[in-house]
């Protein structure tokens, strides 16, 4: 008889359920993994909530899933039984459209998301295209590595792709998921950085992350405290509002950037003086491929960013998820396997 294994599962929007399913083999190009930790990500609400088109049910959440390969489909290459694998939010380029062509993979107009357009890691086993697979550094724990493959890469790949150089001034928005992140990705990039946010209690935090400056933007106007520090290169927008990310453009340079990595139901409103008179911009950033999967994590390694994290065991996928979804996770929920 075929072995079985745990999963939460969406069966319908908003109902998350413990299930007993059929262990199988990897289709040819695909891996099968025993996962030891999943992130909980805002972005789960794209299953869990129904939020994208033609979503089929059931589905299991997770896109920041580390484990173990247990198996490989036929034409599996470059990977072995036991390594260590991480799976992110993009779940493997088509390699045949356009931006595939011109090595732009995360932009693949085909490409799935994992734990949306295919079952993720709220399990203890999955299945992962070989090429949406991240090698995990033996120096990172299943749980600091599972937040790092998708906060942190985006943060990450945000900052190493900016115009901000070492020495520069760099503000982080936001001390959340992605922020806390940001920020000590920054700090490990040599960044002047500054950390901003709602209230004088994220203070200790901001210095606990290795900010320089911290503008508590209730007290402080924020663009006159980014301009008495001389004005910022780079605004990281980590805070999943556009309303609180409009009113900080003024603060960075001329030609400096707003990267906006947070997503909100609102728009970023900007006006052209305050973009053509300065030559500034606003631009997102979206995740990044799984090699640069694997330069997040060992960028980790080297500059010592590890994420703030709470665990729980599979089975309370549900109450993560919603304390996540509340913002009261301090800062990235973490399911654990085997509990």
């Amino acid at each position: 008889m075929p072995g079985s294994y745990r999963a939460v599962q969406v069966s319908s929007p908003g109902k998350l359920e413990l299930v007993e399913r059929v262990l199988s083999d990897p289709p040819p190009g695909k891996v099968r993994i025993r996962v030891e930790a999943c992130g909980v990500c805002h972005s789960d609400a794209l299953t869990v909530e129904h939020r994208v088109p033609n979503l089929q049910y059931p589905r299991v959440p997770g896109h920041e899933a580390i484990g173990k390969i247990d198996a490989l489909g036929e034409g599996v290459v470059d990977w072995s039984i036991g390594q260590r694998v991480a799976v992110g939010y993009l779940s493997g380029p088509c390699f045949r459209c356009i931006p595939c062509r011109r090595g732009d993979f995360v932009s693949c107009l085909n490409q799935g998301i994992s734990g949306v357009t295919s079952d993720g890691g709220y399990a203890e086993v999955m299945t992962a295209d070989q090429h949406a697979l991240s090698a995990v550094p033996n120096e990172l724990t299943a749980t600091e590595a599972a937040p790092l493959i998708c906060a942190g890469l985006t943060t990450f790949n945000a900052l190493r792709n900016s115009p901000a150089r070492a020495g520069d001034l760099v503000a982080v928005q936001g001390i959340g998921g992605l922020g806390h992140l940001g920020i000590q990705f920054a700090r490990a990039m040599g960044f002047r950085v500054v950390a901003m946010a709602r209230g004088s209690d994220k203070a200790v935090f901001a210095k606990q992350f290795g900010a320089h400056y911290y503008i508590d933007t209730l007290q402080e106007d924020p663009v006159l405290a980014l301009q008495a520090l001389g004005g910022a290169t780079v605004i990281l927008a980590t805070a999943a509002s556009g309303r609180a990310m409009s009113p900080l453009i003024g603060g960075l340079l001329p030609r400096g950037r707003m990267v906006a990595v947070g997503v909100g139901g609102d728009s970023i409103d900007v006006s052209g003086a305050q973009l053509v008179l300065a030559s500034r911009s606003v631009q997102g950033a979206l995740t990044g491929s799984a090699i640069d999967g694997e330069d997040a994590l060992s960028f980790s390694v080297l500059g010592n960013v590890r994420p703030m994290i709470e665990t729980v065991p599979l089975m309370q996928a549900r109450a993560a998820y919603v304390r996540m979804m509340q913002g009261e996770a301090r800062f990235r929920m973490v399911l654990v396997m085997g509990q």
